[in-house]
């Protein structure tokens, strides 16, 4: 078992103002079966080849195995697909290739027709067979599943599920439940990883979202009240302090020492009041970071009326 430690990890493209990551720090196991979720634009594949070395970036990247990436182009399309997946190996056994592939269900009449007549699911098979047939690496392999049937998908998700080492990005829900054993979650604030597959994750996120909603309706008419209080507790401390002077006209004169005192322990109240007031909105700065907001989706259908047809076709061929 090793770690990959990434430390401090600051990376924004050349001639953006704005950081895609910003001192980042976590580690991974190198055993994991991990999958790495997060809205688009959040950085998921800029991590790989930040992974991969691709970019110059502030921080550390420290680990004892080497990355490899997929997809990836083999170097020459029209070799026979055995010969493709051999170099990509890197030359490793020629048995434990046939291997990969058979549990891949690739068929030997496929081993020698040219790589580029494949279909597309069967190069992917072929890609992956390669990586996974090489030693001491770590796999970042980046939407396996395109181009691929729910058959292929789920035979594709059992292989993974067999092997270990890897970061996967999907947005295919069943494929990632089928295969991960631990999610790193790209927030907007963040990076998580928790144990588990992408449906403990998504749980766990919407009790946490669900209790920082709850927290943050308490904590505004917390503030909100607080605010009145003091507000209110103000207002009596400046009362008091005028009566500590009495009415011109009364010709009263008022206990200064008694009514000073009370206008003090006011306005302390007020300043205590105050500051709770602070403290919570403080609070509710910490919530909702990380909770995702969609605006709501509007159609705009164009009218038609029932006066002619909707779609008329000629001489049509598919």
């Amino acid at each position: 078992m090793s770690m990959i430690q990434v430390t401090n990890l600051t990376f924004a493209y050349e001639g953006s103002y704005d950081t895609i990551f910003e001192n980042l720090s976590f580690q991974i196991d190198t055993t994991w079966k991990l999958g790495l979720i997060g809205r688009n634009g959040r950085g998921k594949t800029t991590l790989l080849k930040l992974f991969l070395g691709e970019y110059p970036y502030q921080g550390k990247i420290s680990a004892n195995v080497a990355f490899d990436y997929f997809p990836f182009s083999v170097a020459d399309p029209d070799a026979p697909a055995l010969e493709a997946a051999q170099d990509a190996s890197d030359g490793c056994p020629d048995w434990m290739l046939r291997r990969e592939l058979s549990r891949l269900e690739i068929g030997e009449d496929s081993y020698y027709r040219p790589f580029s007549t494949l279909s597309m699911g069967e190069r992917t098979k072929i890609l992956l067979a390669a990586l996974f047939a090489k030693e001491n690496r770590f796999l970042l392999i980046d939407e396996p599943t395109n181009h691929l049937d729910q058959p292929a998908r789920r035979l594709i998700g059992d292989y993974l599920a067999g092997k270990q080492g890897f970061l996967l990005v999907s947005h295919d829900r069943a494929f990632l439940d089928r295969c991960t054993d631990h999610i790193l979650s790209i927030n907007p604030e963040d990076i998580q990883i928790q144990k588990g597959n992408f449906s403990s994750w998504q749980e766990n996120k919407r009790r946490q979202d669900q209790f920082e909603l709850s927290q943050n309706e308490k904590l505004k008419k917390e503030i909100s009240r607080l605010s009145s209080a003091a507000r209110q507790t103000s207002q009596w401390a400046g009362q008091v302090e005028k009566e500590k002077y009495g009415s011109q006209n009364s010709g009263l004169r008022p206990d200064r020492g008694f009514l000073g005192h009370k206008a003090a322990k006011l306005m302390k109240r007020a300043k205590v009041t105050e500051a709770r007031q602070q403290a919570a909105i403080a609070e509710k700065k910490t919530l909702l970071r990380n909770v995702d907001e969609a605006d709501g989706l509007k159609l705009h259908p164009l009218a038609w009326g029932k006066s002619g047809p909707l779609v008329r076709a000629e001489g049509l061929s598919l």
